[in-house]
């Protein structure tokens, strides 16, 4: 996300409509060969329940959640 504000945001939102996905994270990134901290980027970290896998519809989900914030989700 671009800001810290909009990634916290993002991440009482997403709590609030996902409860299962258990304590989210807010993580500072800073983009790789950049000094300047402004680049750096606010991440919202989730971990799938283990006894459940993402379907498609959950992860277009996620997606769609992401760029209304003006971010978009990875997976590591």
């Amino acid at each position: 996300m671009p800001d810290r504000d909009t990634a916290e945001t993002a991440l009482e939102e997403l709590s609030a409509r996902r409860p299962d996905l258990g304590d989210l994270e807010l993580v500072r990134d800073s983009l790789a060969g950049e000094d300047d901290a402004e680049d750096a980027q606010w991440l919202v970290v989730l971990e799938a329940p283990e006894d459940s896998g993402w379907t498609a519809e959950q992860l277009a989900a996620l997606d769609s959640f992401a760029t209304e914030h003006d971010g978009w989700r990875e997976e590591d």
